[in-house]
């Protein structure tokens, strides 16, 4: 069934538009049949189970002798990040979608700098009415991107918006 999603999606969207799978709450085995069907971006939300599916994956290639198995799967970061989860995330990621705070921001950049790394980001604007939803302001946005060039190890490839779940 997760295949012939996967298939159908891919053959909807255009060429130029990267499905993200969300894979939080899956087994190992989803992921499996999705990256079978040609899915490669899956986001998870929570550090631990991302580390969790990592640490399987690598398990499965030792298992099988196949270093290669699934090397071009990417992982994308999508939940709230906090500061001291940092090394169960950003070795691993290709993209942190959740970037909420300039606290965050500055420890991405930091952490990447102690790793040699270069960390790609979304900001996330703060777009939702619920005072739950973290996120920065305009004012913030700007302010940050004006100063981008003393984020060395930050890449900044956009934003990302929580919206009200209404």
């Amino acid at each position: 069934m997760i295949s012939e999603i996967i298939n159908r999606l891919h053959s909807e969207l255009p060429a130029t538009v990267k499905l993200v799978a969300v894979s939080k709450f899956h087994p190992f085995e989803s992921i499996e049949e999705a990256y079978r069907a040609g899915q490669r971006i899956f986001a998870e939300s929570r550090p631990q189970e991302l580390l969790a599916k990592v640490r399987r994956l690598e398990e499965i290639r030792i298992e099988r002798g196949e270093a290669d198995y699934m090397s071009d799967i990417q992982w994308h970061f999508i939940g709230h990040l906090q500061t001291n989860k940092l090394k169960m995330v950003l070795p691993f990621v290709s993209l942190v979608q959740s970037v909420d705070s300039k606290r965050l921001l500055d420890a991405v950049n930091s952490w990447g700098a102690a790793n040699d790394k270069k960390i790609n980001v979304l900001l996330e604007p703060h777009v939702a009415a619920e005072e739950s939803k973290q996120g920065f302001s305009p004012e913030e946005i700007t302010e940050i991107l004006s100063a981008a060039d003393s984020y060395e190890n930050v890449i900044f490839c956009g934003i990302m918006g929580m919206a009200t779940f209404t």
